[in-house]
């Protein structure tokens, strides 16, 4: 790792002089209501190791050094506040203990569990540390505020499918369960990669690199799993008494995830709003790579809170970060939350209508001074420029209109063209080193990536690459922005291949208990068409477990995989039998399906021969594609 570049000292001062460090009601907020916590937030993983931990960033005490932006040093800060916090008489939170929040709410007989976290042993170890101080309550509901990981994940630490046949609720938005997987499974393997770079999952914890992940601290790893709802909210509003306890669910599709709610609990005096107003400007797409979020759709859904929910409440809490006390400052932040999102939608759309192109539009388009000088404006996780982009997307699709771009060379192609023009590789690093001593980072890398592509073994360029982005990530008040600059800087300094990190993957759990249609979904975007356009095959695939048989029949034909319930009959080629319980096993891929043939976990009947053809003609992924090279 190199220091701070002059630059970057004078970027940080700036960010220094714009913001009001005084104002510390963010940290008293934070602290509010403490009651106990872990040591360090340690807690061991299952498996071996450490699941999640506070320890490592005992660091952040203090002054923000020269390589991290003072406000995501301050947001660091404030995400290092961990253990478990009393919000009112009968509403709990534990915060620190993993990526998001898990909030408790008792009611009559038992506790409602409010997003059980993103693995199994930071769910666990919530629980029993609200149990210690409020008892052994049952749980005797669980909710999920949207579809994604961190907010279900770690629900096997809280229930298990035994409670759940003993009447355990299980209650989530329409659409929970489809979006879950369309997520974790179809698009998993590029998005694992990608999350890589926005949560910084390699980086050590240290000043000149991890210092968060904007939301919250970090990832951490463990154990995962997935339970399905038992009971759906499908209305826009809609009200319902668990366990005793009056919530009115505010369902708010297309805002932070797909299938997402809000609620309200009146008797209790507090507003819940999930993940849609949280302490940062949130990302409209995130670099992980996600369905862009509608930012007109998200005001909408917040000014609907403001009008109906706010006027009721005196105390907001959010599934990350911390709680917002006083109808006052709920007001204020709930109303520039709203202005936040609706002024990124309309005047990216103002100036789209001007003609200009994302990235001209992220480069002109600033935030009204009252606004972005508000804590929770800030782009700790989110940035405004990327979130332009994902507006554009949004509406026009990733083309910008110029048929220049319409359909350019690949990377590596056109770095080779650009290389030549401008001389050769040496000629640009020379250049490029100049550029990289005025400051100029963003351009370096430009000019630099180019190298690379033409030439990926050109040791100069990708050093210099690497410094460019360490730099820019120093600089970074985005979380995710940072994490993404510093992992990209290793990868281009490393001389071999990146490695997975422990954790990553998806979970056995989740695949166990995966719909039929879905694995059969996940086959289909491994067919190789070119291998398999000559397959012309009509299978019955069953699925057998102790609930029956489910049966697909199956249609390969110019290189694509078509099902429908149901069977060919007599017109199958072939039939193929599997028990449930192999799922897990069988999903890894392509290898892993022709050992479950040769070992006997796929009886096929009828041509076994074409079957095996299928099978070999998909692919096999890489969750490690290479990202910053060819």
């Amino acid at each position: 790792m190199k220091p701070a570049h002059p630059s970057t000292l004078a970027a940080q001062a700036r960010t220094l002089d714009e913001l009001d460090f005084t104002d510390r009601r963010d940290f008293e907020d934070a602290r509010r209501g403490f009651i106990d916590t872990l040591p360090e937030a340690h807690i061991e993983a299952d498996s071996g190791g450490v699941s999640w931990s506070m320890r490592p960033y005992g660091f952040l005490a203090g002054q923000a050094p020269a390589t991290v932006n003072p406000s995501l040093w301050r947001m660091s800060q404030l995400n290092a506040i961990h253990g478990l916090f009393r919000v009112n008489e009968r509403v709990y939170q534990v915060r620190g203990f993993s990526l998001s929040n898990v909030t408790f709410v008792e009611g009559d007989s038992g506790v409602i569990v409010i997003d059980p976290l993103q693995f199994t042993e930071h769910a666990r170890a919530a629980l029993a540390l609200y149990r210690k101080h409020r008892g052994d309550r049952p749980v005797t509901a669980v909710i999920y505020t949207h579809s994604h990981r961190d907010h279900y994940g770690g629900v096997r630490g809280v229930i298990s499918p035994e409670d759940v046949k003993n009447g355990v609720e299980v209650i989530a938005p329409f659409g929970f369960t489809e979006e879950s997987f369309s997520e974790s499974i179809l698009a998993g393997v590029p998005m694992r990669r990608r999350a890589l770079f926005q949560f910084g999952w390699s980086l050590e914890p240290g000043e000149m690199l991890h210092v968060d992940s904007g939301l919250g601290k970090a990832v951490g790893r463990g154990g995962d799993g997935f339970i399905a709802p038992t009971t759906l909210i499908t209305q826009p509003v809609e009200r319902r008494k668990v366990d005793g306890v009056d919530i009115v669910f505010h369902l708010t599709p297309g805002t932070e995830a797909p299938a997402d709610m809000n609620m309200l609990y009146p008797g209790l005096r507090v507003l819940n709003l999930a993940e849609n107003a949280c302490h940062t400007m949130h990302n409209l797409c995130p670099l992980r790579g996600a369905k862009t979020r509608d930012a007109l759709a998200w005001a909408h859904y917040l000014n609907q809170a403001l009008d109906r929910f706010v006027p009721q409440v005196d105390a907001l809490i959010v599934q990350h970060h911390w709680p917002v006390w006083g109808q006052e400052r709920i007001g204020e932040y709930v109303a520039g939350q709203r202005d936040m999102y609706r002024y990124l939608h309309d005047q990216t759309l103002r100036l789209m209508s001007h003609g200009l192109t994302p990235k001209e539009i992220a480069e002109e388009l600033l935030m009204p001074s009252k606004l972005s000088r508000q804590w929770f404006a800030r782009g700790y996780y989110g940035a405004v420029a990327h979130n332009v982009n994902a507006i554009y997307a949004h509406y026009l699709g990733p083309y910008d209109g110029n048929p220049a771009h319409l359909n350019p060379l690949p990377p590596a192609q056109a770095g080779s063209k650009y290389v030549e023009y401008m001389g050769g590789a040496d000629a640009v690093v020379e250049r490029a080193q100049a550029d990289f001593k005025a400051g100029h980072f963003r351009w370096v890398i430009e000019a630099l990536n180019h190298v690379v592509f033409a030439d990926p073994g050109h040791r100069p360029a990708r050093e210099l690459a690497a410094d460019a982005m360490e730099q820019l990530g120093y600089q970074s008040e985005s979380a995710t922005w940072r994490n993404a600059y510093l992992l990209g800087a290793r990868e281009l300094r490393s001389t071999s291949q990146a490695s997975t990190p422990r954790g990553v993957g998806i979970s056995p759990d989740v695949v166990a208990i995966l719909p039929f249609s879905s694995f059969l979904e996940y086959l289909g975007i491994r067919v190789n068409g070119l291998r398999a356009q000559d397959i012309e095959a009509r299978f019955d695939w069953r699925l057998i477990d102790s609930a029956g048989v489910d049966s697909h029949r199956l249609v390969i034909s110019n290189g694509a995989l078509n099902h429908l319930p149901g069977s060919h009959g007599d017109h199958a080629h072939a039939v193929i039998d599997m028990q449930r319980d192999t799922l897990p096993k069988l999903s890894a891929g392509r290898d892993a399906l022709l050992a479950g043939l040769d070992a006997g976990d796929l009886q096929v009947t009828g041509d076994a021969a074409l079957f095996r053809r299928f099978l070999e003609a998909l692919d096999e992924f890489d969750p490690m594609f290479n990202v910053i090279e060819p």
